[in-house]
């Protein structure tokens, strides 16, 4: 045995299998023993720290394996833990929830109104398409005929939506917030008629306001903060969208592309103040802020901006008038005192796909 021990190189290896035989305990196993020590003895030490080199690899790999299996089960989880309640696309198609009506306010513009119904028409979360028609004279036969062949031919479910034209007797901004009939949707989707936004856009908006159905979600921010005070009574500015995107800060979403519950249809018409609605008829603006002041005024509670681009198709709008901006500083001042307090709420956070993100 002592032999064994000693074996150094190959040489050896012979002497020691002669050894054994001479010794009377030799066989084939025990020489393979010495065969195998000898080699273990002569291994070069690059040879084993190559191994121990492959055996640290091999552990590193696997912990990195495990780590990645973590971090990808925190990832699923972590909006739970939030209590953040996102959906998919794919959520707007579900029975349950309904989908949304998209309700368009429309002005003697039937080239924009027939781009604007024929590109949510296409989006798969549409359910039903209203057009707010307020002008003196109905809508025509043929332009409800092509409306409609419009519909069909660009929706892509089985279910084409629902189509149909809410016909006003007199023009008035009020118009846009009347309750609609026969709706079959807790969302809507109010937008111009030269507003239009990306299908893929407009369903993750949805998804936040599914997460969060009392409030406003829109993709445009306005602001209002403090701009002085006299005899006790504050006065306010109104602020656009620059204002948002110096600050980052946003009080407002604006009807022209946003989502709210339609109880807020009936609220507007039936329960907000009159003097209110009174304000917005002989002044023909302002109808938007007055939805925002109701709904912040209901939730306490700031609305959702949601990061989206939107294409303005149109550039004869209102806001398009001189002075649009004093005038909107004005109801903003005028409709606070009829309510009595500030009922706006800033806010900072904002919605964002983040897979449409390359930094987030």
């Amino acid at each position: 045995m002592s032999t064994l021990i000693g074996i150094r190189d190959g040489a050896s290896i012979g002497a020691a299998t002669a050894a054994l035989v001479s010794d009377g305990l030799y066989s084939p196993a025990k020489e393979k023993a010495a065969s195998r020590a000898a080699y273990i003895g002569r291994s070069p030490l690059s040879l084993r720290r190559a191994r121990q080199l492959v055996g640290a690899s091999k552990a590193k790999l696997f912990l990195a394996f495990c780590g990645l299996c973590v971090v990808v089960f925190l990832s699923s989880r972590i909006t739970s833990f939030m209590g953040w309640n996102p959906h998919d696309s794919s959520s707007v198609l579900s029975p349950s929830r309904g989908g949304y009506t998209v309700l368009i306010n429309t002005w003697k513009r039937n080239s924009l109104l027939k781009k604007s119904v024929a590109h949510y028409a296409s989006c798969r979360g549409t359910n039903a398409i209203h057009v707010v028609w307020s002008e003196s004279d109905p809508p025509s036969t043929s332009l409800k005929s092509c409306l409609e062949d419009i519909v069909l031919s660009k929706s892509q479910t089985a279910r084409k939506p629902n189509f149909r034209f809410d016909i006003n007797e007199e023009d008035n901004l009020n118009n846009r917030f009347k309750p609609v009939a026969d709706i079959m949707t807790d969302a809507i989707f109010s937008v111009d008629d030269d507003v239009i936004v990306p299908c893929c856009t407009l369903d993750f908006a949805f998804g936040v306001w599914q997460s969060a159905p009392s409030a406003m979600v829109g993709f445009v921010p306005r602001m209002h903060w403090l701009d002085h005070e006299k005899n006790g009574i504050a006065y306010y500015k109104y602020g656009g969208w620059w204002s948002v995107w110096w600050t980052g800060t946003y009080s407002m979403v604006l009807s022209k592309a946003a989502f709210f519950h339609e109880k807020y249809l009936d609220m507007y018409t039936n329960e907000m103040p009159s003097s209110i609605r009174d304000y917005i008829t002989r002044e023909r603006n302002c109808e938007d802020i007055a939805m925002s002041l109701l709904v912040a005024n209901a939730t306490s509670a700031p609305p959702i901006w949601v990061k989206g681009k939107i294409h303005e198709i149109g550039s004869s709008g209102i806001s398009s008038l001189k002075g649009h901006g004093a005038a909107r500083e004005k109801c903003l001042n005028d409709f606070i005192s009829l309510y009595g307090n500030m009922p706006l709420i800033s806010s900072n956070v904002k919605a964002v796909d983040a897979r449409q993100e390359w930094f987030w």
